[in-house]
Protein backbone atom coordinates (compact mmCIF):
# COMPACT_ATOMS: atom_id res chain seq x y z
CA UNK A 1 0.00 0.00 0.00
CA UNK A 2 1.19 3.40 -0.79
CA UNK A 3 1.06 5.94 1.74
CA UNK A 4 2.40 10.02 1.69
CA UNK A 5 2.81 11.50 4.29
CA UNK A 6 1.42 15.57 4.70
CA UNK A 7 3.63 18.16 6.98
CA UNK A 8 2.33 21.30 5.49
CA UNK A 9 -0.58 23.24 3.30
CA UNK A 10 -0.50 26.25 1.62
CA UNK A 11 -3.99 27.92 1.08
CA UNK A 12 -5.09 31.69 0.41
CA UNK A 13 -8.21 33.72 1.92
CA UNK A 14 -10.85 34.83 -0.83
CA UNK A 15 -10.95 37.96 -2.40
CA UNK A 16 -13.41 40.07 -2.36
CA UNK A 17 -13.46 40.14 -6.68
CA UNK A 18 -14.51 36.05 -6.00
CA UNK A 19 -17.63 37.28 -5.49
CA UNK A 20 -20.61 36.21 -8.38
CA UNK A 21 -24.29 35.86 -8.48
CA UNK A 22 -23.81 31.89 -8.35
CA UNK A 23 -21.72 31.81 -5.10
CA UNK A 24 -22.86 32.54 -1.78
CA UNK A 25 -20.02 34.33 -0.49
CA UNK A 26 -20.34 34.72 2.85
CA UNK A 27 -20.85 30.91 3.29
CA UNK A 28 -17.77 30.40 1.08
CA UNK A 29 -15.37 32.52 3.61
CA UNK A 30 -17.23 30.23 6.49
CA UNK A 31 -16.83 27.07 4.71
CA UNK A 32 -12.54 28.11 4.07
CA UNK A 33 -12.21 28.93 7.76
CA UNK A 34 -13.74 25.35 8.87
CA UNK A 35 -11.48 23.80 5.81
CA UNK A 36 -8.30 26.01 7.56
CA UNK A 37 -9.52 24.79 11.05
CA UNK A 38 -9.36 21.36 9.69
CA UNK A 39 -6.25 21.34 8.37
CA UNK A 40 -4.52 22.33 11.23
CA UNK A 41 -6.73 19.80 13.56
CA UNK A 42 -5.16 17.38 11.63
CA UNK A 43 -1.83 18.72 12.50
CA UNK A 44 -0.66 20.29 9.24
CA UNK A 45 1.28 23.40 9.39
CA UNK A 46 -0.60 25.52 7.31
CA UNK A 47 0.51 28.63 5.62
CA UNK A 48 -2.35 31.21 5.07
CA UNK A 49 -1.89 33.84 2.31
CA UNK A 50 -3.69 37.31 1.41
CA UNK A 51 -6.16 37.36 -1.03
CA UNK A 52 -4.78 38.89 -4.04
CA UNK A 53 -8.25 41.53 -5.41
CA UNK A 54 -6.23 41.42 -8.99
CA UNK A 55 -6.32 37.70 -9.02
CA UNK A 56 -10.07 36.51 -7.99
CA UNK A 57 -9.03 32.63 -8.53
CA UNK A 58 -6.25 32.77 -6.28
CA UNK A 59 -8.34 30.91 -3.74
CA UNK A 60 -7.60 27.39 -5.93
CA UNK A 61 -4.36 27.42 -4.80
CA UNK A 62 -3.55 23.79 -5.70
CA UNK A 63 -3.57 24.50 -9.24
CA UNK A 64 -0.39 26.49 -9.03
CA UNK A 65 2.35 23.51 -7.96
CA UNK A 66 2.45 20.15 -7.84
CA UNK A 67 4.58 19.10 -4.56
CA UNK A 68 6.19 15.69 -4.44
CA UNK A 69 9.67 14.41 -2.57
CA UNK A 70 10.33 17.84 -1.42
CA UNK A 71 10.61 19.14 -5.09
CA UNK A 72 7.87 21.79 -6.67
CA UNK A 73 6.73 22.07 -10.03
CA UNK A 74 5.75 25.17 -10.97
CA UNK A 75 2.52 24.97 -12.96
CA UNK A 76 1.22 27.06 -15.81
CA UNK A 77 -2.39 27.37 -15.60
CA UNK A 78 -4.53 27.07 -18.52
CA UNK A 79 -6.27 29.88 -17.67
CA UNK A 80 -3.37 32.87 -18.74
CA UNK A 81 -5.17 35.02 -16.65
CA UNK A 82 -3.70 32.84 -13.87
CA UNK A 83 -0.43 33.06 -14.76
CA UNK A 84 0.47 36.04 -12.10
CA UNK A 85 -0.58 33.13 -9.48
CA UNK A 86 2.12 31.07 -9.88
CA UNK A 87 4.92 33.68 -8.58
CA UNK A 88 3.49 34.20 -5.53
CA UNK A 89 3.38 30.42 -5.04
CA UNK A 90 7.13 30.04 -6.13
CA UNK A 91 8.12 32.30 -3.67
CA UNK A 92 6.01 30.80 -0.90
CA UNK A 93 8.11 27.29 -1.32
CA UNK A 94 10.79 28.68 -1.80
CA UNK A 95 11.55 31.32 1.34
CA UNK A 96 9.04 29.88 3.59
CA UNK A 97 9.39 25.91 2.99
CA UNK A 98 12.98 25.93 1.54
CA UNK A 99 11.89 23.54 -1.36
CA UNK A 100 14.07 23.49 -4.92
CA UNK A 101 11.35 24.70 -7.53
CA UNK A 102 11.24 23.78 -11.44
CA UNK A 103 9.93 25.59 -13.39
CA UNK A 104 8.41 24.30 -16.97
CA UNK A 105 10.46 25.84 -19.70
CA UNK A 106 7.90 24.88 -22.94
CA UNK A 107 5.85 27.96 -22.98
CA UNK A 108 3.30 25.50 -25.04
CA UNK A 109 2.25 23.57 -22.23
CA UNK A 110 -0.56 23.99 -19.96
CA UNK A 111 -0.89 22.20 -16.62
CA UNK A 112 -3.23 22.75 -13.94
CA UNK A 113 -2.89 21.10 -10.66
CA UNK A 114 -6.16 20.33 -10.31
CA UNK A 115 -5.63 17.39 -13.35
CA UNK A 116 -2.62 15.96 -11.23
CA UNK A 117 -3.18 12.43 -9.82
CA UNK A 118 -0.91 11.11 -7.68
CA UNK A 119 -1.76 8.15 -5.76
CA UNK A 120 1.77 7.61 -4.04
CA UNK A 121 3.05 4.92 -7.02
CA UNK A 122 2.50 6.63 -9.97
CA UNK A 123 1.12 9.97 -11.81
CA UNK A 124 -2.07 10.26 -13.74
CA UNK A 125 -2.13 13.82 -16.04
CA UNK A 126 -6.09 14.78 -17.02
CA UNK A 127 -5.87 16.26 -20.70
CA UNK A 128 -8.47 19.09 -20.02
CA UNK A 129 -8.81 22.52 -21.31
CA UNK A 130 -6.77 23.43 -18.94
CA UNK A 131 -3.68 20.97 -19.16
CA UNK A 132 -2.55 19.31 -22.20
CA UNK A 133 0.17 17.05 -23.52
CA UNK A 134 2.97 19.10 -22.81
CA UNK A 135 1.81 19.93 -19.42
CA UNK A 136 1.73 15.69 -19.01
CA UNK A 137 5.13 15.42 -20.05
CA UNK A 138 6.20 18.50 -17.40
CA UNK A 139 5.23 16.45 -14.43
CA UNK A 140 6.83 13.31 -15.94
CA UNK A 141 10.15 15.09 -16.30
CA UNK A 142 10.29 16.53 -12.65
CA UNK A 143 9.19 13.33 -11.44
CA UNK A 144 11.05 10.42 -13.77
CA UNK A 145 10.73 8.25 -9.93
CA UNK A 146 7.06 7.74 -11.18
CA UNK A 147 5.09 5.95 -13.82
CA UNK A 148 3.53 9.02 -15.32
CA UNK A 149 0.42 8.86 -17.87
CA UNK A 150 -2.16 11.36 -19.89
CA UNK A 151 -5.53 10.49 -19.22
CA UNK A 152 -8.32 12.29 -21.42
CA UNK A 153 -11.12 13.53 -19.50
CA UNK A 154 -12.92 16.03 -21.73
CA UNK A 155 -13.66 19.73 -21.29
CA UNK A 156 -15.82 20.10 -18.48
CA UNK A 157 -14.31 19.31 -14.90
CA UNK A 158 -10.54 18.41 -13.47
CA UNK A 159 -9.54 14.81 -13.76
CA UNK A 160 -9.44 15.52 -9.09
CA UNK A 161 -13.26 16.69 -9.85
CA UNK A 162 -13.94 13.47 -11.40
CA UNK A 163 -11.31 10.82 -9.46
CA UNK A 164 -9.64 11.32 -6.01
CA UNK A 165 -7.39 9.83 -3.63
CA UNK A 166 -9.82 8.41 -0.91
CA UNK A 167 -6.98 6.69 1.16
CA UNK A 168 -4.06 4.28 0.17
CA UNK A 169 -4.00 2.80 -3.27
CA UNK A 170 -8.19 3.35 -3.38
CA UNK A 171 -9.90 5.94 -5.93
CA UNK A 172 -13.32 7.84 -4.66
CA UNK A 173 -15.30 8.19 -7.87
CA UNK A 174 -18.58 9.41 -8.91
CA UNK A 175 -20.81 6.84 -10.53
CA UNK A 176 -21.75 9.50 -13.72
CA UNK A 177 -21.30 8.37 -17.03
CA UNK A 178 -18.34 10.76 -17.42
CA UNK A 179 -16.58 9.72 -14.17
CA UNK A 180 -16.82 5.96 -14.96
CA UNK A 181 -15.88 6.67 -18.50
CA UNK A 182 -12.59 8.22 -16.97
CA UNK A 183 -11.70 5.82 -14.14
CA UNK A 184 -11.95 2.57 -17.46
CA UNK A 185 -9.38 4.61 -19.37
CA UNK A 186 -7.27 4.78 -15.79
CA UNK A 187 -7.82 1.26 -14.85
CA UNK A 188 -6.26 0.49 -18.73
CA UNK A 189 -3.09 2.54 -18.09
CA UNK A 190 -2.46 2.07 -14.36
CA UNK A 191 0.75 0.35 -13.71
CA UNK A 192 -0.64 -0.78 -10.23
CA UNK A 193 -3.88 -2.01 -9.35
CA UNK A 194 -6.78 -0.16 -6.99
CA UNK A 195 -9.86 -0.34 -5.00
CA UNK A 196 -12.35 1.91 -6.11
CA UNK A 197 -14.77 3.76 -3.40
CA UNK A 198 -17.94 4.59 -6.09
CA UNK A 199 -20.18 7.70 -4.53
CA UNK A 200 -23.72 8.49 -5.74
CA UNK A 201 -23.30 12.37 -5.65
CA UNK A 202 -20.40 13.50 -8.32
CA UNK A 203 -19.30 16.65 -5.80
CA UNK A 204 -18.72 14.14 -3.24
CA UNK A 205 -15.40 12.57 -5.49
CA UNK A 206 -13.60 15.40 -4.98
CA UNK A 207 -11.97 14.07 -1.05
CA UNK A 208 -8.39 14.72 0.73
CA UNK A 209 -6.90 11.72 2.42
CA UNK A 210 -4.55 13.31 5.02
CA UNK A 211 -2.76 11.23 7.22
CA UNK A 212 -5.62 9.20 7.95
CA UNK A 213 -7.93 11.17 8.16
CA UNK A 214 -10.96 11.22 4.56
CA UNK A 215 -11.95 14.92 4.30
CA UNK A 216 -15.17 15.70 2.25
CA UNK A 217 -17.84 17.82 2.07
CA UNK A 218 -20.48 18.46 4.49
CA UNK A 219 -23.15 15.66 5.33
CA UNK A 220 -25.81 17.73 4.24
CA UNK A 221 -24.61 18.25 0.82
CA UNK A 222 -23.34 14.78 -0.19
CA UNK A 223 -25.78 12.24 2.07
CA UNK A 224 -25.59 9.55 0.14
CA UNK A 225 -22.21 9.49 -0.50
CA UNK A 226 -21.24 9.69 3.38
CA UNK A 227 -23.70 7.04 4.28
CA UNK A 228 -21.16 5.09 1.62
CA UNK A 229 -17.94 6.26 3.06
CA UNK A 230 -18.98 5.95 6.59
CA UNK A 231 -19.93 2.17 6.46
CA UNK A 232 -16.52 1.62 4.70
CA UNK A 233 -14.25 3.82 6.55
CA UNK A 234 -16.17 4.35 9.79
CA UNK A 235 -16.12 8.12 11.51
CA UNK A 236 -14.47 10.47 8.62
CA UNK A 237 -14.14 14.10 8.52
Amino acid sequence: MASIKFTHAVVCRIPNSFKSKDINFEEAKRQHETYVRLLRNIGLDVIELPPDEALPECVYVEDTAVVCNGIALITRPGNPARLKEVETIRSVLKKELDLPVVDISDEAAKLDGGDVLFTGREFFVGLSKWTNEAGARAVAAAFPEYPCTPIKVGDTQHLKYMISMAGPDVFCVSSSKSSQEVLKRIEREATFGYQILTVPEEVAANVLYINGTLVHRSEDEIPDSCKVSTRLFGKVQ
